[in-house]
C-alpha cells in the first residue's frame, strides 16, 4: 500500500527592528506559534528562516530562503501571522498564484482559497484606489495642469513555449529534494548504499518519481543527482 506523502513546512519569522531582533522575544513567541500550529495539523516542520526587517521590503534574505525551500520540498510556508510574510497584498497574490501554499497559525482555518479571497479584497481596494487617482488626473488635466509620464496599458507577457517543460523540471527538482530528506533519516538508521535505500524505499510504500514501477539504485542515483545532498556511498550494491 501506497504511504500517504507527508506534509513538509517551512516555518518563516520576522521582526521589524533591530531590538526587537537582539531582544529575541518577538522571534521566540513567533516560532512557539509557528511550531504549535505545525504541530496541531500533524506535519513536520523541516526548516527555519527569520529576518529583522520591514515587511514592505520582498527581498528579505530570510524570506527568499524559505520561499526558495518551500519550491525545493513542494513545502507550505508558514508564519505566526500573515502580515509577517508581507505587508504588500500583491506580493501574497502572486506568491499563491504561483503556487506557494502559505498558512498563518493566526488564521488556523484559512486555506490557500480564503487567502486569495483576502488578496483579492486587497486588490480591489487598490483597483478602487487607482480609480480614484485617475479621476483625479483627468479632473487636473481639464484644469489645464500638465501631467506627465505613460500610465498606458501594458499587456502582460504571452505564453511561454518552455513553461511546461520549466514545470515537469520544478516538479521532478521538489521529489529529489523530498527523497533528500527522505534518505538523511534512513542514513541516520543505518542504510548507506542505494540499493539498500532503493530497498528501503520500496517497503515503505514511497512512490517513485514516475508514479509507476519500484525503486532500483539506479533510480535513486538518478533523482539524488537532481539535488546538492547526494550521497556517496562505498558501493551500490
Amino acid at each position: 500500500m501506497r504511504r500517504q506523502e507527508q506534509r513538509l513546512t517551512v516555518g518563516y519569522l520576522r521582526v521589524s527592528t533591530t531590538e526587537q531582533g537582539q531582544s529575541g522575544l518577538g522571534l521566540e513567541a513567533q516560532r512557539a506559534s509557528v511550531q504549535g500550529f505545525v504541530a496541531s495539523q500533524g506535519w513536520t516542520l523541516v526548516a527555519e528562516y527569520e529576518d529583522v526587517a520591514s515587511g514592505k521590503d520582498d527581498k528579505r534574505a530570510g524570506f527568499q530562503a524559505a520561499l526558495a525551500r518551500c519550491r525545493q520540498l513542494g513545502a507550505v510556508l508558514v508564519a505566526a501571522r500573515l502580515d509577517r510574510i508581507t505587508r504588500r497584498a500583491h506580493t501574497l497574490s502572486q506568491l499563491l498564484e504561483d503556487g506557494v501554499s502559505i498558512r498563518a497559525a493566526d488564521m488556523p482555518g484559512a486555506d490557500d482559497l480564503m487567502l486569495r479571497i483576502y488578496a483579492a479584497m486587497a486588490q480591489k481596494e487598490r483597483e478602487l484606489i487607482s480609480e480614484r487617482t485617475r479621476a483625479a488626473l483627468r479632473a487636473a488635466k481639464a484644469r489645464g495642469a500638465v501631467l506627465g509620464g505613460d500610465r498606458g496599458y501594458r499587456p502582460a507577457k504571452g505564453p511561454d513555449a518552455a513553461a511546461a517543460a520549466l514545470a515537469r523540471r520544478l516538479t521532478a527538482q521538489q521529489a529529489a529534494h523530498r527523497l533528500a530528506l527522505e534518505v538523511e533519516r534512513l542514513r541516520a538508521e543505518g542504510v548507506v548504499t542505494r540499493a539498500a535505500v532503493a530497498r528501503a524505499l520500496n517497503e515503505r510504500g514511497v512512490a517513485v518519481p514516475s508514479g509507476t514501477g519500484a525503486w532500483t539504485h539506479t533510480t535513486v542515483a538518478r533523482v539524488l543527482a537532481l539535488t546538492t545532498n547526494e550521497i556517496h556511498p562505498s558501493s551500490s550494491g
